[in-house]
């Protein structure tokens, strides 16, 4: 319980001895003195649970449990010290007695509450609680409008995520694809994943024959004209898009959000051929959509508090963390970490292992390294994305040719289980070795290493080369005001990115190191290794005069309007 922060129920409670009865709220004081005039008169007996040692087992028993224990916390719970704390105290209190326990908590506690990693966790929590209060929407007296119908357009991976995560709330969901066979896969995926969450045992069967009872494919538009919201989760391509828009806005009542999961596309352009851009709005998911909790909820100047309100409450609804942002290319998140695989493209092609790379990202503490990732979300998107980027971003997109490199060589990540490491089922992907060659060729091509030779770095070098580039997009996107507060990227950095919530997020992280420090070494790199580096304006002035990255503005900016 300790470990995992887990809580419990009263009945849980009683079960295991920590609480003593359960009553009514009515009844706890008069309870309560009988419980006391009983143990008085010693009618019940008078438990000193700092003495209790009834539920020991022998000083070896229990020296094995906490030992399996430790060697658990360093594995699942890395650069975390309150888990082998709470164990070295239990311990202390084992060999010791409980009151020596207790004074040897006290102690620790003191110790582990002014840490960083305690601060980083308290912000985040309180972050997390921020992301519900929106100027202008949540503090205007509108109610927000109960979605009991929604539309998915797409049975892809995101589609029938969405889906997914809408009927395991009990909201009906419609899901449209073009033609039956697409239609049928895509019912079949939703299937897929609810049976998965059954094997892991995370809903019960009638639960889950609900949630497939409120799943009904479709062809045609049909049953889009009493729909509440629609959600359009195609392809990342602006005609289709386009078209599927005009379509929608015709065959679904006028009250209906007209939504768009697109992860790059700015939503003005989306919805350019429609007269309802009041309802536009975008209702970015990330991937697997139905597990990961963040809704990155984009408005645009024309879209209306209503609808805004109304998808917010579907994201608390399906359990998400709903997030209000700007529109721009790539919006908070996927902007401010776009530059997070090309500082990784960048130091592979100046020499650096790809392998030893995603080693220490993961040992920074993200589950996946850059590369590992580039694996799992397919190259597809990595080549879609990074075309996207460098058509709105030129100055700062480096071309590494290694992506198309491996898939000219039969490479495609984990889809066909080849990528940098080798997917086998049952078994965890292996680095490839046989990848060498291919990026080889692909510093050959790029020809950015000095001299010719690998550049030396050291460990700590690599993890800020590929993350203070993602600190410095992240004050472009605060100094536009695309996000409303410094600690709502925090949370979309986190809950999106699986950015370490102990490290409290993105801009909290830059902040506990020191913008100056983030400041002076892009700036030393930018001279070395180009414009990819280069500090932005919002940075330079924040660390030269010495004020916090998550500072609110002095003045807004006139971006800050549409927000």
């Amino acid at each position: 319980m300790m470990l995992s922060s887990r809580p419990i129920m009263s009945e849980e409670g009683k079960e295991v001895g920590l609480v003593d009865a359960i009553v009514p709220l009515e009844e706890l004081l008069k309870v309560s003195k009988q419980w006391a005039l009983d143990i008085a008169a010693r009618r019940k007996p008078w438990i000193r649970s700092l003495h209790a040692m009834d539920k020991l087992g022998s000083l070896s028993e229990a020296h094995d449990i906490i030992k399996m224990a430790r060697q658990q916390a360093k594995q699942t719970a890395k650069n975390m010290p309150q888990h082998l704390a709470c164990l070295d105290v239990i311990e202390e209190g084992i060999i010791h007695g409980g009151y020596i326990g207790v004074l040897k908590e006290a102690k620790v506690f003191k110790e582990l509450v002014a840490s960083v990693t305690s601060k980083a966790l308290v912000h985040n929590f309180f972050a997390q609680r921020a992301t519900a209060k929106v100027p202008n929407v949540t503090d205007t007296g509108l109610k927000p409008r109960i979605a009991k119908k929604v539309a998915v357009i797409g049975g892809g991976l995101m589609g029938s995520g969405i889906a997914t995560a809408l009927i395991l709330s009990n909201i009906y969901v419609v899901l449209k694809e073009i033609n039956s066979e697409y239609l049928l896969k895509g019912i079949k995926t939703v299937e897929a994943n609810i049976r998965d969450l059954l094997s892991r045992k995370r809903l019960a069967q009638d639960n889950a024959d609900k949630a497939l009872s409120m799943l009904k494919g479709v062809i045609d538009y049909s049953e889009f004209k009493d729909v509440d919201l629609v959600i359009e989760a195609v392809i990342e391509d602006v005609p289709l898009k386009q078209k599927i828009f005009s379509e929608i806005e015709k065959a679904c009542p006028p009250h209906c959000i007209l939504a768009s999961n697109t992860s790059t596309i700015d939503l003005n352009i989306v919805g350019e051929k429609t007269r309802s851009q009041d309802r536009i709005v975008g209702a970015h998911f990330f991937s697997p959509a139905h597990v990961m909790p963040l809704l990155e909820i984009v408005r645009t100047e024309k879209t209306s508090p209503q609808a805004i309100l109304d998808l917010m409450a579907v994201g608390k609804t399906i359990k998400k963390v709903p997030v209000v942002v700007g529109n721009c290319t790539g919006f908070a998140v996927n902007r401010t970490f776009f530059p997070y695989s090309q500082g990784a493209h960048i130091l592979v092609n100046l020499g650096v292992d790809v392998f030893r790379i995603d080693r220490l990202i993961t040992e920074f503490g993200l589950p996946l390294g850059p590369f590992q990732l580039q694996d799992l979300a397919g190259y597809g998107v990595a080549v879609a994305t990074t075309k996207e980027f460098a058509s709105y971003f030129p100055d700062r997109t480096f071309h590494s040719p290694l992506v198309e490199l491996l898939m000219k060589n039969g490479r495609n990540g984990k889809n066909n289980g080849k990528g940098y490491y080798i997917y086998k089922k049952g078994s965890k992907p292996k680095p490839d070795p046989l990848v060498l060659p291919i990026v080889e060729e692909s510093r050959m091509l790029t020809n950015i290493m000095p001299s010719g030779k690998s550049i030396i770095v050291t460990d700590q070098e690599i993890v800020e080369m590929i993350l203070f580039p993602v600190v410095n997009e992240a004050c472009r996107v605060l100094d536009e005001g695309i996000v409303i507060r410094a600690s709502d990227l925090d949370v979309a950095s986190v809950l999106g990115m699986s950015f370490p919530s102990y490290r409290g997020g993105i801009i909290f992280w830059a902040d506990s190191i020191g913008a100056d420090h983030v400041y002076q070494s892009l700036k030393k790199w930018s001279q070395v290794y180009g414009n990819f580096y280069k500090p932005s304006s919002f940075l330079e002035e924040r660390a030269l005069r010495g004020i916090p990255l998550s500072a609110p503005a002095s003045s807004p900016s006139a971006s800050r309007s549409r927000l």
